[in-house]
């Protein structure tokens, strides 16, 4: 509960944002200057699953992640983006640990990135993302678990590979690459069923893609609905 304390350590303006891989060229760019060239912002309330099974409602401010792969111009062999962290020990301490795969990584595929859904995250609450939030540019996924929207984005990668996300090398048989959330599915260690909500602490069922089926399903329609598509 004290995270915000340690967080102070960050500085997140300045902050540049590398932009690479398979891509018309590599590009080095605040991350302010980086919101404006990809337009207006927008405010959208969006559910937020956690895979340790509790929800809330969060109204982020930011823009369509679609526009960021616009913009980066990306080659037609392009199959995922691969996100990255900073990593500064010195800032986060955590970091140190040479037993985590630091720095924190995540990967989407390239047909995710262009949904309608996912966002380039700036804001909260109608105020800029505090540091423990995910300052100053943090992802968001609604319809996966939140370890995979990741915070203080320093590097995004476009590749032809998929990318091995921090929790999947840790432990891929509680954490998978597409995370999707899903009732059917449990987690190793406890039932997904359910979920319980932050502030009045209702448990109510949980949603298959966190409530957005209609906006995604379509995008897994091809693929085998089992177990490693839904953790």
């Amino acid at each position: 509960k004290n995270i915000w304390r340690k967080a102070k350590r960050l500085k997140p303006d300045p902050w540049q944002v590398t932009i690479d891989g398979m891509i018309e060229e590599t590009i080095k760019i605040d991350a302010s200057d980086l919101i404006a060239q990809l337009g207006d912002q927008e405010e959208r309330l969006y559910r937020h699953r956690c895979v340790e099974a509790w929800a809330m409602a969060v109204p982020w401010t930011g823009v369509p992640l679609e526009k960021l792969v616009k913009f980066a111009k990306p080659a037609a062999g392009a199959k995922y983006l691969r996100f990255e962290t900073f990593l500064d020990p010195d800032i986060a301490p955590g970091q140190r640990q040479r037993w985590y795969p630091w720095p924190y990584v995540e990967g989407i595929t390239m047909a995710e990135a262009r949904n309608e859904l996912p966002m380039l995250v700036t804001g909260i609450y109608g105020k800029a993302l505090p540091n423990q939030n995910g300052a100053p540019l943090r992802l968001v996924l609604p319809w996966k678990y939140g370890f995979k929207s990741i915070k203080s984005i320093s590097r995004i990668t476009f590749t032809d590979e998929r990318p091995m996300s921090f929790w999947e090398g840790l432990q891929a048989k509680e954490y998978g690459f597409w995370a999707n959330v899903n009732p059917a599915f449990d987690h190793p260690r406890w039932s997904q069923k359910t979920e319980r909500l932050l502030g009045s602490g209702d448990r109510v069922p949980t949603l298959l893609y966190n409530g957005y089926a209609e906006q995604v399903a379509d995008l897994y329609a091809d693929m085998p609905q089992e177990r490693n598509l839904f953790f």
